[in-house]
């Protein structure tokens, strides 16, 4: 069942310990099926190392295994929250980057400061608001789910592909797995960029928002001339 979703999930799996995002195990990228609204995600705990096709696991829409010898992601359940309250995405990535990390653990949204930002997003990236004690309790997890939600909320989820989650990391998604973790390498650098710009000046405006709405229409507009088409 879904023999190729697995493995451009295992693909995209694989990238994060290329691109630096990951260490030891603390990663996971999930995509969804369209057609059945299964979702394929990454083991539990399982090494980058020794990951195979096999290894991936697969959930339905409330996260119940329906295929798969292992365990699925502990954050499983904020993923599949994730596909039921944001429209249009197939691939979502949880990390715990430095740079972006950095951000959520200082409780703040990363603000528009270059055209760096801007080719991914033309809003900040929000910060979530803290868990409750309630919140953590009846279902932690599917709880984060929810304050991402709320976080994203009145703003399309391709316009605003991430949120950090207070004190704990970045989620991305996007229309692919693929998509997604580029998305989650973008948000790495621009998370660091944007903490050396406000290291080297503190009182620095966030870009014009002019120049933010020509960035990022150039590359995702309706009449977009960024790449070959």
């Amino acid at each position: 069942m879904l023999e190729d979703l697995k493995a451009l999930v295992l693909e995209a799996n694989l990238e994060l310990p290329k691109a630096g995002l990951v260490t030891l195990t603390w990663g996971n990228v999930s995509g969804r099926d369209p057609g059945s609204g299964f979702v394929v995600i990454k083991p539990s705990g399982v090494p980058y190392q020794v990951m195979a096709v096999d290894d991936m696991v697969v959930v339905d829409a409330d996260g119940n295994v329906v295929e798969g010898e292992r365990r699925p992601s502990t954050d499983t359940p904020t993923h599949v929250a994730l596909y039921k309250g944001l429209d249009d995405i197939g691939g979502v990535v949880h990390v715990h980057s430095t740079w972006a990390t950095a951000w959520a653990q200082a409780d703040r949204a990363i603000p528009v400061m270059g055209t760096t930002h801007a080719d991914l997003s033309p809003d900040e990236i929000p910060v979530t608001a803290p868990l409750t004690a309630e919140q953590v309790a009846e279902g932690y997890e599917a709880n984060t789910g929810t304050v991402i939600i709320a976080a994203v909320a009145g703003r399309s989820p391709r316009a605003v592909p991430a949120a950090l989650v207070s004190g704990h990391g970045p989620f991305c998604w996007g229309g692919t797995p693929a998509d997604a973790v580029e998305v989650a390498i973008t948000l790495e650098t621009v998370a660091k960029m944007a903490w050396l710009t406000l290291g080297l000046e503190p009182t620095v405006r966030p870009l014009r928002h002019h120049i933010v709405e020509r960035h990022y229409s150039r590359k995702h507009g309706p009449a977009a001339y960024y790449g070959q088409g």
